[in-house]
Order: structure tokens, then sequence, then C-alpha cells
């Protein structure tokens, strides 16, 4: 492990010189000569005597290079049945004749810019057309409900909304352009111009305040990049609030980039030349960051997927993509596995595919229970790397290195944090906890260059927020620990430690004994009020694809695993085999919602669901633990 620490060391001892050395791999109109300015603390400024422009270090430089002709987007669209790749040189032509575009109708520096987008390259060329002219883009994840969208409108109040005239998901096709015209009717900000791309599988309807994106770029000269500070935003992005506001998560520019470039070749193990396929979406962070601008700013080729890990057709899509293109790092989210495993327990759609050039399989966005872990390692015989970050910090907190130096896996845990993170667990007075005990999960400040400097507008609520709760740290949300070898275990959100009689126990340590039985796909474990010991947990399971046993049998066989393995302590009497677990568009299961049904909150239904009806099914097994579903 002496290059892992060797690396760490150099991040935690002189922090200066280690972000400026990494800054060398972006070229800067006016180059940094300080790394971190702390004068404002707590709110810290990366880089704050450079100047930049992310898009020409995404697409200009690489052309100038001599790489214009290498791939630099590929579009693969199962559910259209499209296939595209960009170049470098014409993915730059196209975004700088939409940058133009958006010049000419007044968008310039410091404008937002809403993209409200289904997969399609133009999401990404809208982004990158933004961060070309200066302006600051928010992307809206295509679909969500006009209420949702009009308050993102309303906080960022920008001058245009790029959107397109359909998404399809699976098999619908779903109009975006009445939700938009919704939304804007509910916001109090009105945009100036609404841009829409128009898909043939369903074409919009525009009015007077609307262009056709053809018609645009058809009459715009393409916009030279315009540099700006490195503190300049470069984008925001909506995360749930507690409050009902979505918390308007700001990214910089110049440490942004930095960052990502660094975790590129440090984490990812990925550079000039190579291919990585993320299998998310651009409007949830690992979109932002490994869809579109880490690929981008190092050179590589970026793999845009627009369709299910199972369902368009079959669950041997991911393993297409990776094949055909020569995928090096393939990065998605556990609950995708899960969902390809569900499907195809034994892996065999693997067979129909030459996998020789995965060297990796990142996941991240929920945490990855030692089942999968196992299941996906042994079937790709390739290291399989949780790794644990958040929309706020705009890449990984704590990872497995592939780039510096891989260290043995335990699995359950995402290995340990990553140059510049400082992460500690306290217990609530903020005392720190011993290694294996469980608490909240903190990282000293400040946060390294990539992560969000405050919330858009709203400085208090950033302190509020993730500041307060302990003096010096920033507050993650989540809970676990760290054992003697440093290694960091990431339980659950804060609030998934339940209290049954005194005893604080974690719903991830009796999901991963759930998830070890040989018939069940995927699981969640809620703490549901009692009136005698406070909470008592309950458990929810989706069975493996074939699974032909009695739903009855099998619930008795894991409220049994749960005793013998955790302990009568845990009081999981309850177990329900149901047909699906509501989840968010980026995968997360919705315990929350879950709980608030089961303790008979009349829970409303969060705007990220992917599927309302499964929360609707769910609600007699929730509020009845005696029923079955």
């Amino acid at each position: 492990m002496g290059k892992y620490e060797d690396v760490f060391h150099a991040s935690s001892e002189d922090p200066e010189s280690f972000w400026l050395a990494a800054a060398q791999g972006i070229d800067w109109e006016v180059a940094p000569r300080r790394a971190l300015d702390a004068s404002g603390a707590p709110f810290y400024r990366w880089f704050p005597d450079g100047r930049l422009n992310v898009c020409f270090n995404a697409l200009d430089r690489h052309v100038e290079a001599g790489r214009g002709d290498q791939p630099a987007l590929i579009y693969d669209s199962p559910v259209t049945g499209t296939r595209r790749t960009y170049s470098y040189t014409r993915l730059r032509d196209e975004v700088a004749t939409f940058a133009g575009g958006l010049a000419r109708l007044g968008v310039g520096q410091g404008d937002r810019v809403v993209i409200y987008m289904p997969m399609v390259p133009e999401a990404a060329i809208a982004m990158l057309a933004c961060a070309r002219i200066g302006a600051v883009h928010s992307v809206v994840f295509g679909g969500f409900a006009p209420h949702e969208l009009a308050l993102r409108i309303d906080d960022a109040a920008p001058k245009v909304v790029v959107s397109a005239s359909c998404g399809i998901e699976g098999k619908r096709v779903i109009a975006y352009k009445p939700l938009l015209d919704r939304a804007i009717e509910l916001a109090v900000h009105k945009p100036q111009k609404n841009v829409i791309l128009q898909r043939p599988q369903e074409r919009a309807e525009l009015g007077t305040d609307d262009l056709d994106w053809a018609d645009l770029v058809a009459a715009a000269p393409p916009a030279d990049c315009v540099p700006v500070p490195a503190n300049a935003p470069l984008y925001i992005l909506y995360t749930s609030g507690t409050t009902g506001k979505p918390k308007g998560v700001v990214r910089d520019s110049g440490g942004y980039a930095v960052a990502l470039h660094w975790s590129m070749g440090a984490v990812y193990d990925v550079g000039p030349g190579e291919t990585m396929f993320t299998g998310s979406d651009v409007g949830w962070v690992v979109g932002h960051s490994y869809i579109v601008y880490a690929p981008l700013l190092v050179g590589a080729t970026t793999v845009l997927y627009e369709g299910k890990p199972v369902g368009t057709p079959d669950a041997g899509q991911f393993w297409r993509v990776a094949a055909e293109y020569r995928v090096k790092s393939m990065f998605t989210a556990p609950t995708a596995f899960r969902a390809i495993r569900k499907e195809d327990p034994k892996g065999l759609l693997t067979a129909n595919y030459d996998l020789s050039a995965l060297r990796y399989l990142f996941l991240a966005g929920e945490r990855l229970d030692p089942e999968t872990y196992h299941w996906a390692s042994t079937l790709l015989d390739i290291p399989v790397i949780d790794h644990w970050w958040q929309t706020e910090t705009g890449w990984p907190i704590v990872a497995n290195p592939m780039g510096i130096e891989a260290a043995p896996v335990k699995p359950g845990s995402p290995t340990r944090p990553l140059p510049g993170w400082d992460v500690r667990v306290v217990d609530p007075s903020g005392d720190p906890a011993p290694p294996g005990v469980d608490g909240a999960i903190v990282v000293k400040l400040p946060l390294p260059p990539g992560a969000l400097p405050t919330l858009w507008n709203d400085d208090d609520r950033y302190v509020a927020s993730y500041l307060s709760a302990f003096d010096g740290y920033y507050l993650t949300g989540d809970s676990g620990h760290i054992d003697g070898d440093g290694y960091v275990f990431v339980m659950g959100r804060t609030d998934d430690v339940i209290n049954v009689a005194g005893h604080r126990l974690s719903t991830g340590s009796m999901e991963e004994v759930l998830a070890a039985h040989p018939d069940v796909a995927e699981c969640a474990v809620i703490g549901v009020a009692d009136a005698l010991k406070g909470q008592i947990p309950r458990g929810f399971v989706v069975l493996k694809a074939g699974t032909s046993r009695e739903a009855s049998e099998i619930e008795a066989e894991l409220v049994q695993l749960v005793r013998d393995r955790i302990g009568a302590v845990a009081s999981l009497k309850s177990v329900a085999v149901v047909a699906a677990l509501p989840k968010t568009r980026s995968g997360k299961i919705l315990r929350k919602t879950m709980r608030g049904i089961a303790d008979g909150h009349d829970e409303p239904i969060p705007s990220t669901v992917d599927n309302a009806s499964v929360i609707d099914a769910l609600r007699p097994v929730l509020r009845s633990p005696d029923s079955t579903p």
C-alpha cells in the first residue's frame, strides 16, 4: 500500500503543492499560482487566481493536439435503434454552433440555461455549449413533473430553456413539451425562449416563445470559448431538500475540471483514446461528471446510452455496449446489476459478447451489498470497485484507486478515502468513534477541489445543511464506521440507523443478510415506529426470476437468517416478498417514503420516483405487516 500511502500523505501534508501539480493537467488562460483561498472560510475557493474555459479543455485542446478524428462521444440508443459517433472535431463544431445560437438569444457569461432533455447527444452538446460561452447550465432530468421543474426554473431563473419534443422510457414515448408548458405556467420566472429538439418519435407543437433546435443552429455562427475565473459557476444541479425546496448544488469551473481530470487517471484508470461507459443519466451528478465532463477532459471516448440495463430488449445490453465499443471501464449503479441479476441470475448472456477489453466495473449511487459484489466479481472475473460519493461532492470520496494502487477488497466497503478527503466517523457529541463503531460520517474542512463551494443563492442554507452539525466538518448525512485498516463502511443514510429497545442497529447490516439468500434479487429494510420498542425493522425482498418456491417459506427463512447472524435483538419478524421496490430514477430505493407510509403518514410521492405505481402497490403491505402483497 506504499504508493497509495505516499499519494495520500502528499495530499494531506501539502495540499497546496498537490493540487497545483494536479492543475497542470488542465489548460489555463491564466494558470493559478495559488491552490486554496481560505480567507472566506467556511466558503473556500480553489485556484482563485486562475482563468480557464472548461469546454476548451474538453474539446478544442484535443483537436488542436491532432486527435480531432478520435471518437469523443458514442450515442447508443436501443430504444430508437440509433447509433452515432461524434469525433472530437465534429463534437467541437456542433457545440460551437449551438453556443452561437444561445449567444444570439442573448445568453452570456453568468446567465442560466435549464436543460430538460432525454439521453440524446444534444443534451451533452447543450451542456458544453453553455460552458463554452460562460453560461451556467442546470440539467433537470427529462420527464420530471411540472411542479418540480417549475421550482427549479424559479430558483435558477434561466434566460433560456432547452428541451426536446419527447423522451422514451422503455416502450413508452413521453411528450415533454406539455410538461414544460405546464411548468412555465406554474413558475413565477418566465424564460425568454425555449429551444426544442424535435424527435421523430413525437413532434411538438411550437408556440411563440419556442424555437426549433434545427432552425436555431442553421442560422448560428460558431462561438469561441470565453475564459472565466476558476471560481465562476459551471452548473447548478438540484438535489432534494428536506423542506420541499430543492437545493441547488453549485459546481465551480476550475476546481471541478482539475478534480475530474485527476480522478480519471487515479480512480478509473482511463486515459486518452480509451473508452468509458457510464450507465447513468445526464440529469444526475454521475452523468455530469463521468458521461460528459471527465472522459472528455482527458481525451477519452464516452458512451451515452439511451435505454435501461434490462428490457431494452434484454439483460445483456450493458455487455453488448461494452463489447462493441471496447469499453475499458464501466460505471453504473448497484441497482442496475441487481436488475440484471434478477433477469439473468447465472449471467448466461455474457457468453454472447467479447468482454476481453473490459478491465473494471465501478459501482456507486447506492450501497453495494456484498452479494451483488460477489455475483458481479465471479461473473466478470475483473475488479469490481465499489466507490462512494454524492451530488454535493462531484467526484468520489472513498474508492479503490485503480490508477494509483489496487488495494485488497473488503466486500461491503468502498475501500479507503481518496487523496484530498479527510474522512472521519463521530458520535452524536462530535467525538471520534472507535474503529468498527458506527457513527456519522463527516469530512474535515476544507473539502477538496470539485466539491460544492455553496448552494445557489443560499449560503445560509449551505451552512445549516452541511456545516452546522459538527464544527469544522462537512456532514455527509451517511452513517457507518472505519475499521482498523482505515477502510470505510457506509451503512446507509443517518436516518437508516434505527433504535430497537435502546439498541442502535443499522438497517444496512440486515439488508446484507437478506441479500445473501440465494433466492433474493434485491431488498430493503426500514425501521417502523413501535409503541413498545421505539422502532422495529421490517424487510421487503424481490425474488430472482424463475424462483418457484412459496413466498411464505422464503420469508420464514429470511427472518431466521437475520436472527442467526445478527441476533434476536434485531427483532426482525416481518419480511414480505414484493414484486418491486420503489426507486428514484438514479436507482436509490425510497426507504424514507416507505417508512413514512408504514408509520401511517400521508407520504407524498417524491418527484424523483421512477415508477409511482410501485408505491401504490406497496401501500397495503407497508401499512399492515401481516398482509401479503
